[in-house]
């Protein structure tokens, strides 16, 4: 079963119950959660669980041994087997969205000019950055993604999620990249698709349509030294 952050991304609030507890480490696992876990980047979710009609503030969310474990700021009324009501913080999470649908959309204008491999991506609230392979520091070739990106943008075009099979995904001629660096052990892989324009393997959440990320601003290009460059972004409004 996939965790429901990833069935629908822009549910804010979900009752559910709790599984474990590590009263130590004032943690606990719910049945099934809408907090994401600290991971691909991105940053975790942040919000509060109802118990008992009140409010208990969940300060970190992170994946250990298959597990999403919710830290709080108190664990006295988080009991095993008990109800519970979670909110996020929608306006962080909002915005982790569009951020990420935003450097799928960067990362994606980028192998196509270039052919450079994205190698890492660090996801903030104010700004993200992107690292990527390429031989040439090209600092005009990178800036001129920004108008292209945001062309596309205002096409208003549908961004798709789904699951596939490992092997049916590697029939897909953008994904057969991917498969030195996924881990073998996992059977089916989550697709994100921006229609017409870029395909990748992702675990995390996403906006629905191109058009609900805004406009996104590249805000400066590093020279990281040999073939590794840096690209900050950021979303506006």
């Amino acid at each position: 079963m996939n965790p429901k952050y990833l069935e629908d991304p822009y549910l804010k609030e979900f009752k559910t119950k709790i599984v474990e507890v590590d009263n130590d480490a004032k943690a606990f696992v719910a049945s099934d959660t809408i907090f994401y876990p600290l991971s691909g980047g991105q940053l975790n979710d942040l919000g509060v669980v109802v118990v008992d009609e009140k409010e208990i503030k969940v300060i970190d969310v992170r994946k250990k041994n298959g597990k999403i474990w919710h830290f709080v700021e108190k664990i006295d009324a988080i009991k095993p087997n008990k109800e519970i009501l979670m909110k996020i913080d929608w306006e962080r999470r909002y915005r982790m969205m569009r951020m990420h649908t935003a450097a799928h959309l960067i990362s994606s204008l980028i192998y196509k000019k270039t052919g450079a491999k994205i190698t890492g991506n660090q996801l903030g609230l104010d700004k993200s950055r992107i690292d990527f392979n390429l031989e040439n520091f090209d600092r005009e070739l990178i800036f001129s993604i920004e108008p292209e990106a945001n062309e596309l943008i205002e096409k208003s075009i549908d961004v798709k999620s789904y699951f596939l099979p490992r092997d049916e995904a590697f029939k897909i001629p953008e994904l057969v990249k991917l498969k030195d660096i996924l881990p073998p052990n996992i059977p089916e892989l989550r697709i994100v698709e921006i229609v017409g324009v870029d395909i990748q393997a992702c675990g995390g959440t996403h906006v629905k349509n191109l058009k609900e990320i805004g406009r996104i601003k590249i805000l400066k290009a590093e020279n990281k030294g040999k073939n590794n460059r840096r690209l900050y972004y950021t979303i506006e409004p």
